[in-house]
Formats: C-alpha cells, sequence, structure tokens
C-alpha cells in the first residue's frame, strides 16, 4: 500500500516479497500473488515487463518443486489449493518446466490416457493458452483452441469466448473456439450464444458475405 501511495520504492516491496520464498501458507501466497499480478499489470506496457516475470518464476519455483504436481499422502485441501495457484502463477510467467509438463498433461488428458484431476484443471487450462502463444505451427494452436472448450468453469468458459475475439486467434479460427465452447457443455451452450449476441455487431462485420458466418450460426 505504501509503495502504491509512492512513499517508499517498489523495490523494497520486492525484497520482503523475497523474504518468503520459504513460506509454506497458502493465504499468504494468495497475498503475493495478487500483488504480483497487479505490478505486472502496471509494467506490461513497459520495459521491465520480463523482468517482473522472471521474478515471479524465481519467487515461485521453489514452492513449484516442493509441492510437485501430484497429490502426496495426508496433504490438506489448502495445500491442493496452493499447488494449482503456484503452477498457474508458473506457468503464465513462463517457467520452462512447468510449461513442458503443463503440455504433457494436457495432452494425455486431451487423448484419453490420464484424465487431470479437478485441482490441476484450472492452472493447466490456463497454461494451454500460455502454450498456444508460443506454439510455432498453426496446427498446434487449432489443436489446442479446440479442446479449450471443454472446460466446465463459467469464469473459465468466458475467458476463453474472450480469447476467441483476440488477436491471438486467426479470424477463421475464432468461429472454431466459439463452436467448441458451445458443444463443450450445457453452460458453455448458453455462455456462447450469449456472447454471439452480445458480440454479434463485431462478428457480423468481421464474417459478412463470408462462408463463415453461416458456419457460426449453425454451430
Amino acid at each position: 500500500a505504501q509503495a502504491r501511495a509512492g512513499i517508499i520504492s517498489t523495490v523494497e516491496v520486492l525484497k520482503v516479497m523475497e523474504a518468503f520464498v520459504n513460506e509454506p501458507n497458502y493465504t499468504v501466497w494468495t497475498d503475493l500473488s495478487c500483488n504480483l499480478g497487479i505490478l505486472g499489470t502496471l509494467l506490461s506496457h513497459t520495459d521491465f515487463y520480463e523482468d517482473i516475470q522472471a521474478f515471479v518464476r524465481d519467487v515461485f519455483s521453489p514452492i513449484g518443486e516442493r509441492l510437485g504436481w501430484d497429490p502426496k499422502p495426508g496433504e490438506g485441501h489448502l495445500d491442493a489449493l496452493l499447488r494449482g495457484l503456484v503452477l498457474g502463477k508458473l506457468g503464465k510467467a513462463g517457467h520452462k518446466a512447468t510449461l513442458e509438463e503443463a503440455r504433457r498433461r494436457f495432452k494425455e488428458h486431451v487423448e484419453g490416457k490420464q484424465l487431470l484431476s479437478a485441482d490441476l484443471r484450472s492452472p493447466i487450462w490456463v497454461v494451454s493458452l500460455q502454450l498456444h502463444k508460443q506454439a510455432d505451427m498453426q496446427e498446434e494452436k487449432n489443436r489446442i483452441e479446440r479442446v479449450l472448450g471443454t472446460i466446465g468453469q463459467p469464469e473459465l468458459i468466458q475467458k476463453v469466448l474472450t480469447f476467441a475475439l483476440s488477436e491471438e486467434v486467426r479470424p477463421q479460427d475464432t468461429v472454431s473456439v466459439i463452436g467448441g465452447v458451445a458443444g463443450g457443455s450445457k453452460q458453455g451452450r448458453k455462455a456462447a450464444w450469449k456472447f454471439v449476441r452480445d458480440n454479434w455487431e463485431e462478428l457480423y462485420n468481421r464474417y459478412q458475405g463470408g462462408f463463415l458466418i453461416s458456419r457460426l450460426i449453425k454451430v
């Protein structure tokens, strides 16, 4: 609060955050995550954005390594919540090992080999958006886009729909993403229909006169 008010330097805040690297408490990490998220947003259009992402990776990777990806015998509910928080944060910060493991587990889930546990689905869906940005091949991007619609959480459904109209998705692939949400679940169907109605002007102007507008209506 003092840093935001300009009373002390943000550098002092970052030094305090570094002291929590061995902290096991979920509530503390939630607070750290929230404040780093605000700082990241403030720096997102500056030359320091990559530096703050590197800082996030440094602070969160030790707790991520200790928690691992799989539940441990006797761990509590807060440990499961902490695991999801930490892995999601590391993935969004571009932590290489986290991205690689998320990719592996995401692929196994999609292929039906090993379904993701409920606690890991949210962070991996979020990381899958990160994987989409980093994917070199359009084929890989399309594969990720098609499966994003299978999520069931309302807040993530909205994220995927918003993502569909973003610059990250080619205009010709937007319909596939919206269609994936519409066909993914009952909640997705309702959300996609509302999204199309709310954004009809933009969608119509984008696709008027083409086959994609009829395909959108069909899905």
